[in-house]
């Protein structure tokens, strides 16, 4: 019979990865509850609809990286692909709009998408987001960035660059889409297929080819940075000077573009030179007509996610912080006795671990050393021989004392 594998795409995670994940959320929700962001989790399945309209039906995602199902009952259901538009269905769902504003959310969740696997780049993947809903203020674009830019920091993310870019309103946006598209047009035969198809639906995605021809053609493409209102880049300017003001280096990008339809005003992403092709490691954007766009009332917002994954191939080595063990119960024959000692410790609040393997006396203490524990406990029905591992000097006490001389300790 042949050997079961997980499905290509996807991956186990094993203890050992458990424990940097670990590290990673715990300093990421220390920060961002410190920020005023609380945890949100949304199902692993939504409406199909709800993707359609909020992350966009030309986008790649909705048209060929969705796993989309019925659910028996007639319904189309599909496996979150993103996290921004279930954290605003959520939003409208649940009337949060009439909480102070901005309305600051965060999740660590799983996501899936018909992807070409590669090196940082899964089927089911992990990311950590943010969403803040309920301002349009400059300074929570930056604050955001400045969120992202301090977690990459102390998660030891190397060679992070900043892109940093504005779509401007939806109607320069679209009056600019229109422009481009014409440009496209003219130039139609030194494209990539794949760009040619998608003039009338996506042309934007155009800065995202890799084909040498289509690049030179998009080296003279008008630049949406260069055509926005006064009132988008007076606020572009802003969000500027108060990331230069926070100390975050960063460069424009006005070839910049994400592939989901609902960003506005401001865009960024952080690449780091760790990744390879796949640099992209985080980022975001401002989508102030989401949540209108969801049934909800108008709301600006912004936010970001990041690729679990990738934050750690793109850290290096990690120093893994095994779990402390306190005491290292063993035995020979009183393993009643070893039992009962290993529930009374982890009852006082001790972490302990009891000898399960069949081992020798030898061996227990060997796997005693192994796991780092700080005390090595053999019992021998009411008398316990008791040593420290740190400084290796040894004492007799009572069964019975033995909590109380530990928790000294």
């Amino acid at each position: 019979m042949s050997k079961l594998t997980a499905p290509r795409g996807t991956f186990d995670i094993l203890p050992e990865q458990a424990s940097v994940r670990a590290g990673l959320e715990r300093l990421a929700r220390e920060l961002l509850e410190s920020a005023g962001y609380g945890r949100i989790e949304t199902p692993s399945f939504e409406a199909t609809e709800l993707f359609a309209r909020g992350v966009g039906e030309a986008t790649d995602i909705v048209q060929k990286e969705m796993y989309s199902f019925d659910d028996g009952g007639g319904r189309s259901l599909t496996l979150r692909p993103e996290g921004t538009a279930p954290v605003c269905r959520a939003y409208v769902q649940y009337g949060m709009h009439k909480l102070p504003a901005p309305v600051r959310l965060y999740y660590i969740s799983s996501f899936f998408r018909a992807e070409r696997p590669q090196a940082g780049r899964y089927r089911q993947f992990w990311q950590l987001g943010i969403e803040a809903l309920g301002s349009d203020d400059p300074a929570l674009d930056a604050e955001t960035i400045v969120l992202l830019a301090t977690i990459l920091g102390r998660l030891g993310v190397g060679g992070v660059r900043l892109r940093l870019s504005s779509l401007g309103s939806p109607a320069t946006r679209s009056a600019y889409r229109e422009e481009l598209a014409a440009y496209l047009r003219a130039n139609a035969e030194r494209l990539a297929p794949v760009v040619r198809e998608r003039i009338e639906l996506n042309p934007l995605r155009a800065f995202d080819s890799d084909d040498p021809g289509t690049r030179e053609v998009m080296a003279g493409a008008p630049r949406l940075l260069e055509r926005l209102e006064a009132a988008d880049a007076e606020h572009f300017a802003c969000v500027r000077d108060l990331l230069g003001r926070a100390g975050v280096e960063y460069e424009i990008d006005p070839t910049l573009v994400r592939g989901l339809d609902y960003y506005t005003r401001t865009l960024f992403e952080f690449t780091s030179d760790a990744l390879g092709a796949q640099s992209g490691v985080a980022g975001g954007g401002r989508y102030d007509g989401l949540v209108e766009q969801l049934g909800g009332p108008p709301t600006p917002g912004i936010g970001w996610a990041a690729g679990i994954e990738r934050i750690m191939l793109a850290s290096g080595e990690h120093p893994l912080a095994a779990a402390p063990v306190d005491l290292y119960v063993a035995f020979e024959a009183a393993r009643a006795d070893a039992f009962e000692t290993l529930t009374a410790a982890r009852e006082a609040g001790l972490a302990a671990q009891m000898e399960l393997a069949g081992r020798s006396l030898k061996g227990q203490l060997r796997q005693a050393e192994r796991l780092g524990a700080r005390f090595f406990a053999l019992v021998e029905g009411e008398s316990v021989l008791l040593r420290d591992l740190r400084d290796g000097t040894e004492e007799t006490v009572e069964r019975g004392a033995l909590l109380d001389r530990l928790v000294a300790a």
